[in-house]
C-alpha cells in the first residue's frame, strides 16, 4: 500500500494465501483511490504461472515466515527453487528485496546467494542503525515491523539480482 502510494506511476501486486491481509488491502485501496495497485490470492509457488517471462521490474518480500526447520528449506521464499521462479518472470537486471527480522533468513540467503554468484547490491544487518538505507526500507514500516521494533529486534535488508 505505501509503495502504491509513494509511486502512483507503478502498478503493485500484493500475493498471498491468508485472505483477510487483502480484504484489508483491498478495501483501505478503495477508500483511497488507488488505481495502481492489485491482490492475488494463491500460493507463492504458483508465482512464475502468474506472470510472464521479463514482465515484472521488482520484487519485496517483506517479513516472510523464515522457515527455520531443515525440511521447511523448500518453503523459504528465497531458496533455489523460489530464484529461479523470480529469474523468469523478472526483466533482465531486475531486482529482488527481502527485508526481515530473522537472522536466519538474512543469513540463509546471503550464504545462499555468494554461493550461487548472484549479485547482492545491498546488504545491511540492521537498516535504521545505517544511513545509507533507501528511504523504501525504512520509510515504510509494516504491521509487523513496527512491533519488532518497539521490542528492540534489529531490521534486516538485502537486495539482489539474480544471475
Amino acid at each position: 500500500m505505501a509503495l502504491a502510494k509513494a509511486y502512483p506511476d507503478k502498478n503493485f501486486i500484493g500475493i498471498d494465501i491468508k485472505g483477510a491481509r487483502f480484504w484489508r488491502g483491498a478495501k483501505t485501496a478503495l477508500e483511497e483511490g488507488l488505481k495502481n495497485i492489485g491482490f492475488i490470492r494463491t500460493q507463492i509457488e504458483l508465482i512464475d504461472h502468474l506472470f510472464a517471462e521479463n514482465e515484472i521490474d521488482e520484487i519485496w518480500i517483506t517479513f516472510p515466515d523464515p522457515q527455520i526447520k531443515y525440511k521447511r528449506t523448500k518453503h523459504r521464499l528465497t531458496n533455489t527453487e523460489f530464484l529461479q521462479k523470480y529469474k523468469y518472470i523478472l526483466k533482465p537486471g531486475g531486482l529482488v528485496n527481502l527485508k526481515t527480522d530473522s537472522e536466519f533468513m538474512h543469513g540463509y540467503t546471503l550464504g545462499l546467494l555468494h554461493g550461487e554468484g548472484h549479485e547482492i547490491i545491498q546488504a545491511n544487518h540492521d537498516v535504521y542503525k545505517n544511513e545509507y538505507s533507501p528511504k523504501e526500507v525504512t520509510g515504510i514500516q509494516t504491521f509487523y515491523e513496527k512491533q519488532y521494533l518497539e521490542q528492540g529486534k534489529p531490521i534486516t535488508y538485502i537486495q539482489f539480482k539474480i544471475k
